[in-house]
C-alpha cells in the first residue's frame, strides 16, 4: 500500500542534497495508454479477481459501530464511487482499504493481499481530502521528491514527472511555489503524486471537494482515462449528482451498505428517476429494520 499523500516529512531529499537533484535530466518513455474498451461491462469485469474483496467488515470505535459487516466487492478498472453523507463511514472505509485503520475485522482483501500488506505498497495510491505537499517547494520538485521516496530510478524521475503534471494539467504550474498555487491546484498536485507509481488501485477520498464544476469536470474525465489504461479507482463523494460518473457505487448510510449496483441498476430496483433519489428511497426501506448506528466522526 502506497500512502503517495501522507503529511510531509521534513527531512531531506532520500538520495540528493536539496535543490541540487530536483531537475535532474533524464527519459523515462511513459507507458503507452490502452485504448478505451468498447464497453467495461461488469461481465467482463466479473471474470477476473476483484480489486478490493470485503466481507462482514467492521470497524467499532469504542461504543460506536463506525462500518456494520460490509460486504462488497471492487471490479479492477473500474471508476466505483463510495456515495454517501457526511459521517456515513466512507472516510473510515477508505482508510481500511489503504491500510492505515486500527481495529477492522472481517475479510478485507486489496489486489489478492490483506489490506495494508507490504506488496500493496507500490501498488496502491491514495489520495487523501487535505493537500499534503510542501508549500516552499514547486509543484515539480514536489512530485521530484516524492518519486525518490517510492523508489522510482533517478533516471526516470523526469519523465515520471512530466507524466503527472500532464495527466493533471498542471504543466503550466509545474514551476510555481506550492504555496502559490490555488487549493484546487494544490489538490491536483497531490493526485499527481499518487499517480507517480502508477498505481493498479486508485483511491482517493473527497477529491472534488470545493472545486469549481469545470474541474471537477476534467477531474472526471482524467479518473475515465485512467480506468481505461486498466487501473481501479475508489472514489468516495457526498456529492450525489457525481453518481452518474460512476460505472459502479457503494451507498453507505450511517456505516452500512444500502446497495451496490450500476446507477441504472439501481434506479431500476427503486423505480427512480436520479440516483439520490433511489439512495432515498433505499433509507425509507431501510429505516424500519435498521438498528441505530452512530457513524463516524466527521474526518
Amino acid at each position: 500500500m502506497t500512502n503517495n499523500s501522507r503529511a510531509p516529512d521534513p527531512g531531506p531529499d532520500p538520495d540528493s542534497t536539496p535543490g541540487t537533484d530536483r531537475d535532474a535530466a533524464a527519459d523515462r518513455t511513459p507507458p503507452t495508454p490502452a485504448a478505451p474498451p468498447a464497453d467495461p461491462t461488469r461481465g467482463t469485469a466479473s471474470d477476473a479477481a476483484p480489486a478490493v474483496h470485503a466481507r462482514a467488515l467492521t470497524v467499532v470505535r469504542g461504543r460506536r459501530t463506525v462500518l456494520d459487516a460490509l460486504s462488497f466487492d471492487v471490479a479492477p478498472g473500474t471508476v466505483t464511487g463510495l456515495l454517501g453523507p457526511s459521517g456515513s463511514g466512507k472516510s473510515t472505509l477508505i482508510r481500511a482499504v489503504v491500510g492505515t485503520q486500527a481495529k477492522v475485522t472481517g475479510t478485507l482483501d486489496v489486489l489478492g493481499h490483506p489490506a495494508g500488506a507490504p506488496p500493496l505498497r507500490s501498488r496502491v495510491g491514495y489520495v487523501t481530502q487535505d493537500p499534503s505537499v510542501y508549500t516552499d517547494l514547486t509543484a515539480r520538485q514536489n512530485l521530484d521528491y516524492y518519486a525518490a521516496v517510492l523508489g522510482i530510478p533517478r533516471r526516470d524521475r523526469p519523465a515520471a514527472v512530466d507524466r503527472a503534471l500532464t495527466d493533471v494539467d498542471l504543466t503550466d504550474h509545474a514551476d510555481d511555489l506550492a504555496g502559490n498555487l490555488s487549493g484546487g491546484q494544490r489538490s491536483r498536485v497531490s493526485l499527481a503524486v499518487a499517480l507517480l507509481g502508477t498505481p493498479e488501485l486508485l483511491v482517493l477520498d473527497e477529491p472534488t471537494v470545493g472545486l469549481d464544476p469545470v474541474l471537477r469536470r476534467d477531474l472526471w474525465h482524467l479518473f475515465h482515462r485512467l480506468a481505461a489504461r486498466g487501473t481501479t479507482l475508489l472514489i468516495s463523494s457526498h456529492v450525489m449528482d457525481e453518481a452518474d460518473r460512476c460505472e459502479q457505487l457503494l451507498l453507505v448510510r450511517e456505516g452500512t451498505l444500502l446497495a451496490a449496483g450500476s446507477p441504472d441498476a439501481l434506479r431500476a430496483r427503486t423505480g427512480t428517476r436520479t440516483v439520490e433519489d433511489a439512495f432515498l428511497a433505499l433509507v425509507e426501506t431501510a429505516r424500519p429494520a435498521s438498528a441505530p448506528h452512530t457513524g463516524e466522526a466527521p474526518a
